[in-house]
């Protein structure tokens, strides 16, 4: 979170007086921030949405969570798709919802976390991380033939999907894409020399 105390000032006057006058002429801003406030003045969809944060689940399982009925549960989560703070995933005949990974779900994800004073499962040490990174790792080597999406590695493992993508291009130096594509060049490479043919063969 911002720790700027409040109140702050953006650049000496006039310039301060400008940029706040700039600002507050952008009432659309101010009423998309309006309607997601307004969307979220219900207990149990912050409840929701908070749950949403750290897995993927259906209505279903959500509903056993919260002890609530599915049809309520349904409307809390499509209000919060229409507000964009939730995404979903269909596999055959069932949806799961997850929070969305945006600069907006993530700030109130954190608000949510600061005025419950609880520390957000996924921010674990840094050792831990690499511990975890690493275990990913050797999954998607074990699966190299599989094409795995980035969210069903984050839905597998408890870690958020932008956490995932940094810590594991500080650990190994590249992307996820890049680094498979090496393991499966490097395959292709030994079946070559294993079999004894050329790449025109």
């Amino acid at each position: 979170m911002d720790d700027r105390q409040l109140p702050h000032y953006h650049g000496e006057e006039p310039t301060h007086t400008d940029v706040i006058r700039q600002l507050l002429d952008r009432a659309d801003t101010f009423q998309r921030l309006a309607d997601i406030f307004r969307q979220l003045g219900d207990a149990n969809r912050i409840r929701i949405f908070w749950l949403l944060c750290h897995c993927e689940e259906c209505v279903v399982n959500i509903a056993a969570m919260m002890d609530m009925s599915s049809p309520a549960v349904s409307h809390h989560l499509r209000t919060l798709r229409d507000s964009g703070l939730l995404v979903t995933r269909r596999d055959g005949k069932e949806v799961y919802y997850h929070a969305a990974d945006t600069a907006q779900a993530r700030l109130l994800h954190e608000m949510v976390e600061q005025v419950m004073d609880v520390a957000c499962p996924q921010w674990r040490s840094q050792a831990e991380q690499v511990q975890l990174i690493r275990e990913i790792h050797d999954y998607l080597t074990e699966h190299i033939d599989r094409r795995i999406t980035i969210d069903e590695l984050a839905h597998l493992y408890p870690i958020n999907p932008t956490t995932l993508k940094e810590v594991f291009k500080s650990v190994y130096g590249t992307s996820i894409a890049a680094h498979l594509k090496e393991h499966r060049l490097e395959k292709a490479s030994q079946l070559l020399r294993e079999t004894g043919l050329s790449v025109a063969e």
